[in-house]
């Protein structure tokens, strides 16, 4: 029989506390505390095993993906290498096409780079030394000097770009001095990089013109953008060129990307496509000059065709389409206004 103490259990003796009975039903089970912390004990040694599981993968993982990321990369830059520019898809806004800063007078010929390293270039030592030789132009008293400058930018100034030009032939030795003037352009080193193609052969024209026509109504329609056209409206442009078929000339401008010398030897010329760019503004002050009149026309996705039709060499690149004549007599322009001197020059 369990004996009773009057006071509490901490105040039994050590001997007393010996003489205790401990039967299953006295021994006391887990309280509710001792649950809790033999949990929370599992759960850290849960947490501690999954932290050295990750300690252990992290770099392993880090790895396999360095290796997934170099090896995309690495087969998009060969995609990028081997395959051709894909097209602009039907649905791309026209207005992020900027074929004259992209494609403007493209031409598909193409000079891989290995027939650059195989062709063989002149040697610019190889030529022979330029002989100097004194320069003396006239010099005008300064008041001749304003006069010829006035007559000169009175007669500029009449300049317009003429759409509609009468099919009256026009005299083949003033072409022909037309275009001795343009060839006095400068150039880079003195390479001379122009070809003027001159065309007055009906049939040639009527294919020139069919060439451009188709070109430009899918210029109009898809290349050029909603911008370009809307920007066009006020001038009263469009893909018809009935000049092409109707001026006694059409002048075809090439510039010529490098020079081909006898024996095959190829020549670098510098800055060929400014340098032949200088040349055409000399060609229209020549026929300004005259009192002919043309349009500058850049046929956008037609020089490949061009040049093939005038049987002209790689080399040259189409860079103008000049339509020549006398204005028709009921010729008539926009009404367009030149900027002031103010605004194009800063004089410092």
């Amino acid at each position: 029989m369990r004996r009773c103490h009057p006071g509490p259990p901490f105040l039994l003796t050590s001997a007393e506390r010996d003489q205790e009975p401990e039967g299953p039903a006295d021994r006391p089970g887990p309280s509710h505390g001792q649950v809790g912390d033999e949990s929370t004990q599992q759960d850290t040694t849960s947490s501690t095993a999954l932290m050295a599981l990750l300690s252990v993968l992290t770099p392993v993982l880090a790895v396999v993906l360095c290796l997934v990321i170099g090896f995309m990369l690495v087969r998009s830059r060969e995609t990028e290498t081997t395959s051709t520019p894909p097209r602009k898809t039907e649905g791309a806004k026209k207005a992020d096409f900027r074929p004259w800063v992209d494609q403007d007078l493209q031409d598909d010929t193409e000079i891989t780079a290995k027939e650059e390293e195989d062709g063989d270039w002149a040697d610019s030592h190889e030529e022979e030394d330029l002989l100097h030789v004194p320069y003396s132009p006239p010099r005008y008293p300064e008041e001749t000097m304003l006069q010829r400058s006035k007559d000169l930018y009175t007669l500029m100034n009449q300049r317009r770009s003429v759409r509609f030009i009468s099919p009256e032939p026009v005299p083949r030795e003033v072409i022909d001095d037309v275009i001795r003037t343009a060839g006095t352009a400068p150039s880079g080193a003195h390479t001379e990089p122009w070809t003027f193609v001159v065309v007055s052969d009906p049939d040639t024209k009527h294919q020139i013109r069919q060439i451009v026509e188709e070109e430009e109504e899918v210029n109009y329609r898809q290349r050029m953008g909603d911008k370009w056209v809307n920007d066009l409206a006020k001038l009263k442009t469009n893909w018809i060129k009935d000049y092409l078929d109707v001026a006694p000339y059409l002048v075809l401008v090439f510039k010529q990307t490098y020079g081909i010398l006898p024996k095959d030897k190829k020549r670098t010329h510098y800055y060929n496509e400014i340098s032949v760019s200088i040349s055409c503004g000399i060609l229209l002050a020549a026929l300004q000059n005259v009192g002919l009149v043309t349009v500058t026309s850049t046929p956008l996705n037609c020089g490949p065709q061009l040049r093939i039709l005038l049987k002209r060499p790689a080399n040259e690149k189409l860079l103008m389409l000049l339509p020549v004549g006398y204005p028709a007599s009921d010729a008539t322009v926009p009404d367009l206004k030149r900027k002031p001197l103010d605004d194009i020059m800063v004089h410092i």
